[in-house]
C-alpha cells in the first residue's frame, strides 16, 4: 500500500469528524441555547445546549467496539468508509432540523438523536485512522506519520471555525445561516468516499488473517493486555477532558462569562489550530527522535504548569491575551500530547486487537470525560459566582493525571508492529 494516498485518506477522514464535532461544539456554545432550548431560560439553555454535546460520547464508546470489532474482523477500509458516512450524513441532519419555536420539544429530541448517530460513527473514526497509517509507516518514522491525522483533526476544527465565524457575520446567522456549515459536511463526505475507495487493505491485517483472527477482539485485548489497556485508559481519561476544556468550554466562557464578543473566542480557536497544524508533525518527529513518553511529558507538565496564568490572561479580558492563552495552551500543549498519543497507542496494542485496543482507549474514556467536560465546567463557574480558578485547578489535576499514566507506560519507539507482545517472541517471529 503507498503511504500517500492513505495518509490522504486518513487525513480527510478525520478531518471531516472533527469538523462535525467541532461544529457541534461550536453551536452548543454559540447558538443552540436559542434554536433548540426555550427562550428565556439562558443557563438552562446553555446547560441544554451541553447536554446535548455530552451525550454524543455516550454512543462513540459503543460506536467504537462495534466498527472496531469488525476493523479487526473483516477489515480496516470498510469500516473506515461506513464510519465516514454514518458520520457526515449525521451533520447535514443538524443542518435541516426544525427549531424549538418550530417544534417544540421534539426540536432537542431531534438535535440529541442526530448527535448520538455522529458519535456513534465517531467512535472508530480516528481510530481506524491512525491503525491504516501507523500499519504501513516507515518504523522510523512512524510518530511523524502517525501525527497526521491529529494534523487532520486540526484541520477539521479551523475549517469549522472558519466556516462557523464567516456564517456568524450574516444578518441571517440566527435564523438560516448557522445551518450553512452542517449542510456542507456533504463535501467532505464526497472527498473523503473517494479517496478511501482509492486506498488497499493493511498488509499487516492481511497477514494476521493468514494467521487467524480474533473472534472476539475487544474481549481478548482486555485478556492478554490488561495492563497496556488501563495504561491507555488511564492516560486518555484525562488527556480528553484537557481538549475539551480548551476547545470548547472556553469559547463559552469567553462570551459567556466574560461578555466578550463571539469573535474573540473564535479567533483564538482559529489561531490555535493553525499553529496546531503546524507542530502537530514536528512533535510527532520530535518523538521519533528521542521517544514518546519524554515529548508527552514535556507537554502534560507544561500544560499543568500554565493552567493558572492560562486564566489569569484569559479573565483580563483583553483579546490578545485570551488569543494567546488559547494558542499556546491547545494549540502548542494539548496538540503536543495529541501528536505522541497517534504513535503511543497504535504501538501499545497488538497487530490481531490493535483497532479495538485503540477505540477502547480513546472513546470509552470520551463517554466519561471528554463529553462531560464542558457541562461540568460551566457548572463549576456558576458555583465559583463566574471564578475561573476552578477550571485551572481541573486543568492541573488532568494534566498530571495523564503524566502519570505516561510514566507507567512502556517506551514504544521501536516496537516492531510484526510482533505480537501478548505471545511468545518465537511464535510472531515464526508468523512474520
Amino acid at each position: 500500500m503507498t503511504r500517500r494516498p492513505l495518509t490522504k485518506a486518513a487525513v480527510i477522514g478525520t478531518a471531516l469528524e472533527f469538523y462535525d464535532h467541532a461544529l457541534f461544539g461550536l453551536g452548543a456554545a454559540i447558538v443552540f441555547d436559542k434554536q433548540f432550548f426555550p427562550a428565556g431560560m439562558p443557563v438552562a439553555g446553555a446547560l441544554g445546549a451541553f447536554a446535548a454535546f455530552a451525550v454524543g460520547f455516550l454512543a462513540r464508546p459503543i460506536g467504537g467496539v462495534v466498527f472496531a470489532h469488525f476493523g479487526d474482523r473483516v477489515g480496516r477500509k470498510p469500516m473506515l468508509v461506513m464510519t465516514l458516512l454514518l458520520m457526515g450524513l449525521s451533520t447535514v441532519g443538524i443542518g435541516l432540523l426544525p427549531t424549538y419555536e418550530q417544534a417544540g420539544v421534539a426540536a432537542p429530541v431531534l438535535l440529541t438523536l442526530l448527535r448520538l448517530a455522529q458519535g456513534f460513527g465517531a467512535g472508530a473514526e480516528y481510530a481506524g485512522a491512525l491503525v491504516m497509517v501507523a500499519e504501513s509507516s516507515d518504523p522510523r518514522r512512524r510518530g511523524l506519520w502517525a501525527s497526521l491525522p491529529g494534523a487532520g483533526v486540526q484541520l477539521g476544527i479551523l475549517t469549522a471555525t472558519l466556516v462557523f465565524t464567516a456564517v456568524t457575520a450574516l444578518p441571517s446567522f440566527e435564523t438560516w445561516g448557522w445551518r450553512v456549515p452542517f449542510l456542507l459536511s456533504i463535501v467532505g463526505v464526497g472527498v473523503g468516499l473517494f479517496l478511501r475507495f482509492q486506498v488497499r487493505e493493511s498488509e499487516l491485517f492481511e497477514r494476521e488473517r493468514a494467521r487467524g483472527l480474533s473472534r472476539f477482539p475487544a474481549l481478548e485485548v482486555a485478556r492478554r493486555q490488561p495492563r497496556i489497556l488501563l495504561i491507555a485508559l488511564a492516560a486518555n481519561a484525562p488527556f480528553g477532558a484537557i481538549a475539551y476544556l480548551l476547545n470548547v468550554f472556553v469559547l463559552s466562557y469567553v462570551t459567556r462569562t466574560l461578555g466578550l464578543p463571539p469573535a474573540v473566542g473564535l479567533s483564538a480557536k482559529l489561531l490555535a489550530s493553525a499553529v496546531a497544524i503546524a507542530v502537530t508533525p514536528l512533535f510527532g518527529l520530535l518523538s521519533d527522535r528521542v521517544g514518546r513518553r519524554p515529548v508527552f511529558l514535556g507537554c502534560a507538565l507544561f500544560l499543568g504548569a500554565f493552567a493558572f496564568p492560562m486564566f489569569r490572561m484569559v479573565d483580563t479580558g483583553h483579546p490578545a491575551l485570551v488569543i494567546l492563552a488559547v494558542t499556546v495552551g491547545y494549540g502548542v500543549c494539548v496538540s503536543g500530547m495529541f501528536a505522541v498519543l497517534a504513535s503511543l497507542l497504535t504501538e501499545l496494542f497488538d497487530t490481531r486487537y490493535r483497532y479495538s485496543g485503540v477505540a477502547i482507549a480513546r472513546e470509552w474514556t470520551a463517554a466519561l470525560t471528554s463529553g462531560p467536560a464542558p457541562l461540568v465546567a460551566t457548572a463549576l463557574v456558576a458555583g465559583a459566582g463566574g471564578a475561573s480558578w476552578p477550571i485551572a485547578l481541573l486543568l492541573v489535576v488532568c494534566a498530571a493525571a495523564t503524566a502519570v499514566a505516561a510514566l507507567l507506560a512502556p517506551e514504544t519507539r521501536r516496537r516492531d508492529l510484526t510482533e505480537n507482545v501478548s505471545e511468545p517472541r518465537v511464535r510472531a517471529g515464526a508468523a512474520v
